[in-house]
């Protein structure tokens, strides 16, 4: 899925957040998500592969604890959120 939700209104993308963790859960699938929303990338993920600026290569394979099921509102107020947020921004920004 190739930023899928960069078209919809935040309470669509919330409710899409949402469903692609269900079918995820449910059928067992793997989904690959490319995003630019760290929010997003760390919420839906349980691996985030962080690509460098260009020539792009990987920077960071970062594994994702954050427990299941996950809330939006209770996930995204954890510390650990916050922690994992922050890391792969820094990443992002990397030598800026």
């Amino acid at each position: 899925m190739d930023e899928p939700f960069a078209s919809v209104d935040a309470q669509t993308r919330i409710e899409l957040e949402d469903l692609v963790l269900r079918v995820r859960q449910e059928f067992g699938v793997t989904v690959l998500f490319v995003t630019h929303d760290i929010d997003e990338a760390v919420y839906l993920a349980d691996r985030i592969v962080v690509l460098s600026p260009p020539p792009c290569s990987v920077a960071e394979v970062l594994d994702v604890p954050l427990p299941t099921p996950r809330d939006q509102t209770a996930t995204k107020a954890s510390p650990e959120f916050a922690e994992l947020r922050a890391h792969v921004y820094r990443q992002i920004l990397g030598d800026r």
